[in-house]
């Protein structure tokens, strides 16, 4: 037995239960890890509240992001050993001490890294890669809006565009938080608690608008995301953590300046093996250069996963999140 999260019927924090569950031994394909950390995201709440279908119905247990050591190998695995430090980004399942997974699913940790900084910036950095270098091909000299500057995918956003060399625009909602963007990287930040996000970045950017706009933000930033684009620019849309964008008319693009929108997503980018250890690699490698540090701002304990998602739905939490089994 071991402890895990379960939600039995979608709801609220509440529905997320700490109890026993049964973890049997590894498949063919399969590896059973022990989890140092988890990673908190917003994509957890998503299949706690049904937004989003989890993969087999319910009961479900969430997290797709976590880091810790293999402790048995299923048949088949051969570039796996027992005692291999790994790390994966997964659609749930991770909320537990320990887990069976996919083994191709999961990456080497170089030694240079630790098993929480792993856990922490799996989902979030990879996103930041695919977004950065495969959604749009981020070029030194471009401007970009980026919503969220200080949520945990934002705040390695701010960095690999600053190694990139281009220049990045962030929103906020607090003052507070507005120090943690320019901390990041950010060239101008914005909070749109007090500032109209569309004049400020048309004055930024001297009436041009931006190449790209990255938004996870969703309803509530929509569809000022669009005013902020230079003609023919491209809006990114990747979360929606203020709720999902309704009723869009796919007539503001040619309106608002002949605009391109996407609306990807990790597992699509990642899909095949060889692309996921390009990323994790791509990824490794900005973190052991510097040029991206991943800070830990908040850790709950595993018991503690219903307050952790109150807090982040309440917009109380910066950067980067780990639940610690």
């Amino acid at each position: 037995m071991t402890k895990a999260i379960v939600v039995h019927a979608h709801g609220g924090p509440e529905a997320l239960a700490y109890e026993d569950v049964t973890v049997g031994a590894p498949g063919k394909g399969e590896a059973l890890i022990r989890q140092a950390a988890i990673g908190l995201n917003f994509i957890d709440v998503y299949f706690r509240t049904g937004l989003y279908p989890a993969p087999n119905g319910l009961p479900v247990i969430p997290g797709g992001e976590g880091a810790g050591e293999v402790v048995a190998l299923g048949e088949g695995v051969d570039y796996l050993q027992v005692g291999d430090r790994v790390a994966y980004v997964s659609a749930v399942g991770a909320y537990a001490e320990e887990r069976l997974i996919a083994a191709d699913k999961l990456v080497k940790v170089p030694d240079a890294i630790d098993l929480e900084t792993a856990a922490a910036m799996m989902l979030k950095g990879m996103t930041v890669e695919y977004l950065f270098c495969r959604t749009h091909e981020l070029k030194a000299g471009e401007t970009v809006l980026f919503h969220a500057a200080a949520g945990g995918v934002g705040l390695i956003a701010g960095q690999w565009a600053r190694a990139i060399g281009a220049t990045i625009i962030g929103t906020v909602s607090s003052p507070a938080k507005a120090d943690l963007a320019r901390a990041a990287g950010y060239d101008h930040v914005i909070d749109y608690s007090s500032e109209d996000f569309v004049a400020r970045v048309k004055e930024i950017t001297g009436g041009r608008g931006c190449d790209v706009v990255y938004d996870s933000v969703g309803k509530d930033t929509f569809p000022g995301s669009l005013d902020c684009l230079r003609p023919r620019g491209l809006f990114v849309s990747f979360g929606q953590s203020s709720g999902p964008i309704e009723n869009f008319d796919v007539g503001l693009l040619s309106r608002k300046g002949s605009l391109y929108m996407t609306r990807p997503t990790l597992f699509t980018y990642n899909a095949t093996r060889p692309e996921l250890e390009a990323s994790a690699k791509a990824l490794f490698d900005m973190v052991e250069s510097g040029k991206v540090k991943i800070d830990v701002n908040q850790r709950y304990k595993l018991a503690d996963a219903a307050q952790a998602h109150r807090d982040l739905e309440a917009r109380k939490t910066t950067g980067t999140t780990l639940l610690i089994p």
